[in-house]
């Protein structure tokens, strides 16, 4: 018992609680992002490992640490933008769509990796961005180095969390967004263009979910493998209906599932002897699965999610 609070007095674990949300907080905003709009964007894993890839290419060829980010963010937003004209204005499956941009996004970023990095023993590597701390709030007892000693895009992910929370429920833009994804024939009647909200919640939505990926090569590692994704895309899909489609709670939800992998890896350490691994993996993913099975039957779905809009039609 004194072992697990050591490790939940630990700095280091709430540091790593915040390094290990970050993709999820992006991605989430992304996906919370699109279905505001009535849009489900499953191609969001396909997304991630593209923008992992490309932004990490981008820097290995000379380009900077930030460049690579917005270069990642870029190729997200054309992802959307084919996930848009799919489903915005063809008005094909969601899903089937979703699943396809993956499958395509992901194949694409192996095969480009494959035919512009020469084959090694070892990854090739760059310099990724380095733990800047905030002065001040940095040199706190146990506070500063948990929480204020982070690499920049972390704190990026956090004040889009808080950004985005203020768009969707503070602007005008928000209110179009929401009631499109509610009841896109009502927002027509109030002079918004459905389609041109779906098709730029969408875009946007898969430009942060580009930026999830890149983090995890330019900030979480130094180098890409095509696996690195891991899962991740289908978590942050979990994620958005257990924060109820609020960006508040989305960032709240993807610590909840950073606090739960971070503290079962340091656990192995302690009881690692005694117990399969395996049951240390399950650790994060069970305690989600029961977070989001009670917070799901309070979750109210965006109407139109899913569902096409066409014009003049009722």
């Amino acid at each position: 018992m004194s072992e697990i609070f050591d490790i939940l007095a630990s700095a280091g674990l709430w540091a790593a609680v915040l390094r290990i949300a970050t993709p999820l907080i992006l991605g989430t905003l992304g996906a919370l992002l699109c279905e505001r709009a009535g849009v489900l964007n499953l191609g969001i894993e396909g997304i991630m490992t593209f923008g992992a890839m490309i932004g990490w290419l981008s820097v290995y060829n000379g380009a900077d640490l930030w460049t690579g980010f917005l270069i990642a963010a870029l190729s997200g937003a054309v992802f959307g933008l084919l996930h848009s004209v799919l489903t915005v204005t063809l008005g094909l499956s969601q899903h089937v769509s979703g699943l396809g941009v993956t499958l395509f996004a992901s194949s694409f970023a192996y095969f480009v990796f494959r035919i512009l990095v020469p084959v090694a023993g070892t990854p090739p590597t760059i310099e990724p961005f380095q733990p800047i701390a905030i002065p001040g709030l940095s040199d706190l007892p146990f506070v500063g180095p948990a929480l204020f000693v982070q690499t920049p895009p972390t704190y990026l992910a956090i004040l889009l969390a808080l950004g985005l929370a203020y768009v969707i429920f503070r602007t005008p833009l928000g209110l179009a967004i929401r009631m499109t994804g509610e009841n896109p024939h009502a927002a027509e009647a109030q002079g918004i263009n459905p389609m041109v909200v779906r098709y730029g919640a969408v875009i946007a939505g898969s430009a942060l979910m580009g930026m999830a990926g890149a983090f995890l090569t330019l900030s979480a590692f130094n180098s890409f493998f095509p696996t690195m994704v891991q899962g991740r895309g289908w978590i942050c899909i979990a994620l958005v209906v257990f924060a109820t489609w609020r960006p508040g709670r989305a960032l709240m939800g993807a610590l909840l599932f950073a606090f739960f992998d971070a503290f079962q890896l340091r656990l192995q350490t302690v009881l690692g002897g005694a117990v399969p691994y395996q049951l240390f993996l399950m650790i994060p993913y069970v305690l989600s699965i029961a977070a989001l099975a009670l917070m799901a039957r309070r979750a109210r779905v965006p109407q139109a999610l899913m569902q096409p809009y066409r014009r003049g039609e009722r």
